[in-house]
């Protein structure tokens, strides 16, 4: 039976994604998202910021390499992987990602015309990740 592995969250791209093609030919699409936690201690507002490591795959990789850009903001639904191995030095590493499943564009906010044109492609990708 499998354990339950699910993850949800919210955040900003740290920069662009990048896409790559494995061997056999399938699209990876990587990308950092950056996501804020506030709260208070002492009386004060304070911010956490975590950075999380993603991984898309095939059609959804395409799309997010086409439509998403450093600062857009992003919801990931999808699991926790953990890959390990050893180093040179043969000591044991381990680095962990979330393998999203689904990737909901988050509007952009425009600020002049050119933008808002952009923003209509956004839509389009938007309905284009529902339909995949």
């Amino acid at each position: 039976m499998n354990s339950l592995n699910s993850i949800l969250m919210e955040g900003n791209l740290t920069k662009d994604p990048e896409l790559k093609e494995t061997s056999k030919g399938t699209k990876v699409c990587t990308f950092t998202v950056a996501s804020n936690r506030y709260y208070k201690k002492d009386d004060e507002q304070q911010q956490e910021v975590s950075f999380f490591p993603v991984e898309v795959w095939a059609g959804l990789a395409e799309s997010c390499n086409q439509y998403l850009k450093k600062g857009r903001g992003v919801r990931v639904v999808g699991r926790i992987k953990q890959d390990r191995w050893k180093d040179q030095d043969d000591k044991n590493r381990e680095k962990f990602k979330i393998v999203a499943e689904h990737v909901e564009f988050k509007p952009l906010f425009t600020k002049n015309k050119e933008e808002s044109s952009r923003s209509s492609n956004s839509d389009q990708a938007e309905d284009l990740l529902e339909a995949i």
